[in-house]
């Protein structure tokens, strides 16, 4: 096919430029629907392998080390056992309303899982890292009816949870069990065996429309109940083309993959995007980029195998920074895109500084299928914003009513609610019940992010209307960490928010008013949750007491004077090395009309010639938080 862009029709030799509104308007003067070449995910990796069928699809590192043999699949054996995976699950019973699960690390089977689950059926990954109770909450909310899971295996506990959980699934009717010999009589059969399948056509005969539900993504925070979302091919296929689209992505290109396929940016924003593009995935390890090892060999792996993007959350960029490049040759890197969370400013300016490359950051949900804005690489990068909606798709910024209603438009500037409509939206939850308040003004969902749009039309994210916590990339969701705090017998409030953290993004802390008369010892409202709650990661690292409760006029707890509150503590305490210094410091957080929260630093009686030195200290100490700040003399 010839073109660089593999899955539209109209790309020749070079990708469009959009560096004017103008540009991208006029490239949409011609429907979407005109442009893709691909109505499935199938379709879609169909055409990445037909480009060049020799080529690598996957590179698997086992152990992240650029110096190793990589175990390669090319296009031709990944497409071939996609299909047999298709047809091994119609076999197993699989038909286009029903839903393969996944527990895998990031193997190159968990791929072929994927995308035969697709071609067959519904695809549901689900986080392996997960305790067994929410496992199975998942496994049985999408109807299981055939389980793909990690045989045991030394140092994971997947095969372990599986056993635990299988009794409770009333639709399973099979289990494939990867890295082990299978067990049929007991109905667990060998993932090996579906080399036994055709390769060469999809026995079911099936002709997949967009339309169709291609997978289910839990979302809603590892603590709660998740809600699953459905995502159409035309959703996944979308998302292929416009990350191909803006980040002028190559056939032929590696890129350095190390995100989970529960998520995703791992699964679509690099996964499908780069598997439909004819580009060549590195898998850093089954743990990827939780492997220490794909950390600390990030800057040999891109002079190895020569990507053109380094993309990943917030935590990996930063961890990245701090490992010396030493002589590797990085020339290869064209940019680097990120998103998840919001980046710090300053470890974008450390990036654009150290490296000269632009940072490219992403705004977007499992609800948008992944990235929905981006900094647009033809325009200058403004920092600290999420840029530009992707072509086809709108961004709104929104006043609703304490129903959930809209009520108008926000002016440039204004902040408000971010809603966002397009072809990567989806079409709802599997559960109706969570679709209450998902959508607004009708096919405009509802991201429960709060921002603003500048006169440019940036989008600037300034807060989150709704309250989950997101540590290094992991949503907690505070409902069901207050509710073990209320069971304590001296508690009478309790709240839960996120604390600015220079690594992890937020880490979620405790807030609580006691009952009149009643004491805690130190460290006994920690251990209190630590106890009752299955996910350490939602553990508050601390749980300040406080009296009275900052509650809004309807009573309830108002959440921002805490997170103000929280970021106060955080900033001072990174800032006490100046107070042992003799210097006069204090910090104030709180809302801002641009920005929606600013920390305001105060310096008391600093000499005029120190001034500058003492506020440059204040501003590399504070630069890696994505929190604005503001240095203040008196």
């Amino acid at each position: 096919m010839a073109g660089l862009h593999l899955l539209d029709r109209n790309i020749g030799g070079e990708y469009p430029r959009f560096a004017t509104d103008a540009d991208l308007r006029a490239f949409e003067e011609t429907p979407y629907r005109e442009r893709i070449a691909a109505e499935s995910t199938y379709d879609a990796i169909r055409l990445g392998a037909a480009h060049n069928p020799d080529a690598p699809a996957i590179q698997f590192l086992p152990n992240s080390d650029p110096a190793d043999k990589p175990i390669v699949i090319s296009y031709r054996d990944f497409f071939a056992r996609v299909t047999q995976a298709a047809n091994a699950f119609h076999a197993l019973g699989v038909g286009a309303g029903d839903v393969v699960s996944f527990l895998l690390p990031l193997l190159p089977e968990a791929f072929i899982t994927l995308f035969g689950a697709e071609a067959a059926g519904i695809a549901n990954p689900v986080n392996p890292l997960l305790e067994p109770h929410q496992i199975a909450e998942i496994l049985e909310s999408a109807r299981t009816r055939v389980l793909v899971a990690l045989g045991p295996m030394p140092g994971t506990d997947i095969w372990q949870k599986v056993e635990q959980v299988r009794g409770s699934l009333k639709h399973l009717k099979a289990i494939v069990q990867v890295h082990g010999p299978g067990d049929p009589a007991n109905g667990i059969y060998s993932f090996n065996d579906m080399a036994a399948q055709p390769s060469d056509r999809l026995i079911s005969g099936r002709k997949i429309c967009g339309e169709e539900t291609a997978a289910y993504f839990h979302t809603g925070g590892t603590t709660g109940t998740p809600k699953l979302v459905r995502h159409s091919h035309t959703n996944q296929v979308y998302q292929a083309w416009v990350v191909n689209l803006l980040l002028k992505s190559r056939p032929g290109k590696n890129l350095l993959f190390g995100l989970p396929l529960f998520h995703v940016g791992g699964s679509l924003t690099q996964g499908l995007s780069t598997l439909s593009g004819g580009g060549s995935l590195v898998v850093l390890s089954g743990a990827g980029w939780r492997n220490p090892a794909s950390i600390k060999n990030v800057w040999a792996l891109v002079e190895r195998y020569k990507p053109e993007t380094l993309g990943g959350v917030p935590t990996v960029l930063a961890a990245a920074l701090g490992i010396p490049p030493g002589s590797a040759d990085l020339s290869s890197l064209r940019q680097v895109s990120g998103g998840g969370s919001a980046i710090p400013v300053a470890v974008g300016q450390m990036i654009q500084d150290k490296f000269g490359l632009p940072v490219l950051e992403v705004y977007g949900m499992t609800e948008t299928s992944s990235v929905h804005t981006i900094a647009y690489s033809d325009r200058p990068i403004r920092l600290g914003s999420v840029g530009l909606p992707v072509p086809y798709s709108r961004v709104r910024v929104v006043k609703l009513d304490h129903e959930g209603k809209l009520e108008r438009d926000c002016a440039v500037d204004e902040i408000g609610v971010v809603i966002m409509a397009g072809p990567g939206v989806f079409g709802g939850y599997l559960n109706e019940q969570h679709n209450k308040g998902a959508f607004v003004d009708g096919h405009w969902v509802n991201s429960g992010d709060l921002g603003r749009i500048d006169k440019d039309g940036l989008l600037w994210i300034t807060g989150r209307a709704k309250d989950l916590v997101i540590r290094g990339g992991h949503n907690i969701d505070p409902g069901p960490i207050e509710d073990i705090l209320f069971q304590h017998p001296a508690v009478a409030l309790a709240a839960i928010v996120g604390q600015p953290d220079a690594y992890a993004g937020e880490l979620p802390v405790g807030y609580v008013q006691l009952k009149a008369g009643a004491t805690v010892e130190p460290g006994e409202l920690e251990a209190w949750v630590r106890e009752r709650t299955p996910e350490r990661a939602a553990v508050p690292v601390q749980i300040y007491s406080i009296d009275p409760m900052p509650l809004t006029g309807v009573g309830k707890v108002f959440k921002p004077q805490l997170r103000w509150d929280a970021a106060t503590r955080a900033l001072t305490k990174i800032l006490v090395p100046l107070t042992e210094k003799g210097i006069a410091c204090s910090v104030r957080v709180g809302p801002h009309g641009s920005h929606g929260s600013m920390a305001t630093v105060t310096l008391v009686d600093v000499p005029q010639d120190r001034r500058d030195a003492i506020a440059e200290e204040v501003h590399t100490k504070l630069g890696p938080f994505v929190l604005r700040h503001e240095v203040v003399f008196k």
